[in-house]
C-alpha cells in the first residue's frame, strides 16, 4: 500500500509499505477513505519529539471502511464506516472506565520507555512517537486498529460526508475538550492563542458553551478571518499589543479563561523571549518555545483557568510559575479523551449546529502529502487544514 513515511527531519515521503495484518484477535483493518495532516504532525516533521524511527508511518486523523476484523471483535462488522480516534484505548482498564481514554493503561506496548520519560506511561497513539507505542498511522491506504471494539467511532447511516466527520478523530473533540476544561460561565471572556485548526474548533466550542466573548490571537489573515466567521474578536499580534488589547477588551481585568492552542512551536515575531527560545531550540539547549504559556499566565485574570490542548515535548524554560501560583490559576491540559465527547459532537453535526468541513482549505490525493506538509508548515496558499484521499 501507499503511505506517508517519516525518514528524518523535514523528510516525509510517499512510499510503498507492507499492508497491515491482523496481529491480535482484537484488531480490525480499515480501508482509509480520508485522512488529514495535523499540527501535531509538524512537531514530528521538525523532529522536535523524541522517539521517531525511520520508516514510521505518519498520521492520526483517519476514517474509513472496515475490511477485516479479528476473531474477538464483537462491535464492528466488515463494511461499516468508522472514524478512528487518535487515542488507542482498551475500554476496560481503570483509566478507560473513568473516561480518561488517552491515559489507557494497556494500549502502549512501550510502557517501560514511557514510564522512564514521563513518570507513568500514557496510552498509545496512532502515527506518533515510539514513546506512545510506535503504532503505524493513518496517512495510508489501510490502517490496523488495535482494541478495535473500543478504538472507533461508528458513523450512523446517513448522508454525512467524510469532510463533516473526519475531524471527530482529533481536532473537533480536542477543541471541545479545551473549552470544556475552562468551565465556561455566561460572564466569561475566553481568549484563544492561535487560530489554527484546533483553535478554530476551540473558538466555536466556547461560543456554543455560552461564553460572553471569545478573543482569538494570531497574525495570519486567513486564519483570523476564519476565527471572526466563528464568532471571535481577533487580535493580530503583528499589528497591536496583545496585552494592551486584552486589557481594553476586558476593562482591565484580563480574560477569565485562556486556551493555548499553539504549544511548543510558538511564533511570536516581536517577542524577545520567543526569539531566545528559538535560538536555544536550534542549538539543542531547549526543547520548546513556550511564549504563549508565559503570556497566558501573565494576562489571565486572578482565579482564572488556563487550558492547554497545545502539545509540549520536554522541558520549558523561564515559566512565570510564581505568577500562576499567586494569582490562583487553575491549569488543565492533556491529550484528548476523544470518545468521551464524540456522541455529543456527532449529534451537533447531525443537527447542523456545526459543520466541521469549514476548516478544510486543501484537499488532495495522498501522493501529494509530502508537498502538502511543506505547504501546511509554511501556511502557504492560505492553508489552514489539509485533507487527503488515499484510495
Amino acid at each position: 500500500m501507499k503511505a506517508l513515511v517519516w525518514h528524518g527531519k523535514e523528510d516525509i515521503r510517499c512510499d510503498t509499505v507492507p499492508d497491515p495484518q491482523i496481529e491480535e484477535a482484537t484488531d480490525a483493518i480499515i480501508k482509509v477513505t480520508s485522512c488529514a495532516i495535523c499540527g501535531s504532525d509538524l512537531h514530528l516533521f521538525h523532529n522536535f519529539m523524541p522517539g521517531m524511527k525511520k520508516g514510521d508511518v505518519m498520521g492520526h486523523e483517519t476514517m474509513g471502511i472496515v475490511v477485516e476484523v479479528g476473531s474477538a471483535v464483537k462491535k464492528l462488522r466488515v463494511g461499516e464506516r468508522v472514524v478512528i480516534p487518535f487515542t488507542i484505548f482498551c475500554g476496560e482498564c481503570e483509566q478507560c472506565r473513568r473516561g480518561y481514554f488517552s491515559a489507557c493503561e494497556r494500549s502502549n506496548p512501550n510502557k517501560k520507555a514511557a514510564d522512564l520519560a514521563f513518570g507513568h506511561s500514557t496510552g498509545g497513539l496512532f502515527g506518533y512517537t515510539h514513546l506512545t507505542g510506535g503504532y503505524p498511522g493513518g496517512q495510508a491506504q489501510y490502517l490496523r486498529v488495535p482494541f478495535a471494539d473500543a478504538t472507533h467511532i461508528k458513523v450512523p447511516d446517513s448522508d454525512l460526508s467524510d469532510e463533516q466527520l473526519l475531524f471527530l478523530s482529533d481536532i473537533f473533540p480536542t477543541g471541545w475538550q479545551a473549552a470544556v476544561q475552562c468551565d465556561i460561565q455566561p460572564s466569561d471572556t475566553v481568549a484563544v492563542w492561535g487560530c489554527g485548526p484546533v483553535a478554530q474548533f476551540a473558538i466555536r466550542s466556547a461560543v456554543l458553551l455560552g461564553a460572553k466573548q471569545v478573543i482569538a490571537i494570531d497574525h495570519l489573515p486567513e486564519r483570523l478571518s476564519m476565527a471572526r466567521a466563528g464568532g471571535a474578536i481577533t487580535i493580530n499580534f503583528d499589528e497591536e499589543s496583545v496585552l494592551e488589547r486584552l486589557q481594553e477588551l476586558t476593562h482591565g481585568k484580563g480574560p477569565e479563561k485562556c486556551i493555548d492552542a499553539v504549544g511548543m512551536e510558538a511564533h511570536a515575531t516581536r517577542s524577545l523571549d520567543s526569539m531566545v527560545d528559538k535560538a536555544k531550540q536550534t542549538v539543542m539547549l531547549g526543547t520548546d518555545r513556550p511564549h504563549v504559556l508565559r503570556e497566558m499566565m501573565y494576562v489571565c485574570r486572578p482565579a482564572g483557568t488556563l487550558s492547554v490542548p497545545g502539545v509540549y515535548g520536554g522541558f520549558l524554560d523561564k515559566i512565570p510559575f510564581g505568577a500562576a501560583m499567586n494569582k490562583g490559576l487553575t491549569i488543565r491540559m492533556g491529550q484528548t479523551h476523544v470518545n468521551r465527547w464524540t456522541t455529543d459532537l456527532l449529534h451537533r453535526i447531525e443537527s447542523k449546529q456545526i459543520d466541521p468541513s469549514f476548516v478544510i482549505t486543501h484537499k488532495a490525493p495522498l501522493e501529494q502529502g509530502p508537498d502538502l506538509y511543506r505547504t501546511f508548515r509554511d501556511k502557504a496558499d492560505g492553508c489552514v487544514k489539509v485533507m487527503m484521499i488515499p484510495n
